[in-house]
């Protein structure tokens, strides 16, 4: 059996994770790319330092911007690609955004 959710399960909203991706790869920079394995349903997001803003593609394609986002907060949207962030501090740890799945 795969990983992930299985049967009817996986067509009902996911209420927990089973695995979280860095989008900030090593020298604080942004993954803007496609989130890998976000083509059949988005991913929610963690913010692990203070953000001034952080643009997202949603699942529907639709892009929008949450501002003022605070460490340790939680993104409850399904979004397949982060296209822009910038820190309060303006560096981007690599702990800073995580997809979850």
């Amino acid at each position: 059996m795969g990983k992930g959710v299985q049967g009817i399960q996986a067509a009902q909203v996911r209420v927990f994770a089973h695995d979280a991706v860095s989008l900030v790869t090593g020298g604080g920079t942004l993954n803007t790319s496609t989130i890998a394995n976000s083509d059949q349903r988005g991913v929610c997001l963690y913010i692990g330092e203070d953000m001034t803003l952080i643009t997202v593609t949603m699942e529907s394609g639709n892009s929008v911007t949450f501002k003022g986002l605070k460490a340790g907060s939680f993104l409850p949207v399904l979004v397949t690609a982060v296209t822009a962030a910038t820190a309060k501090d303006g560096t981007l740890n690599d702990d800073a955004i995580l997809a979850l799945y």
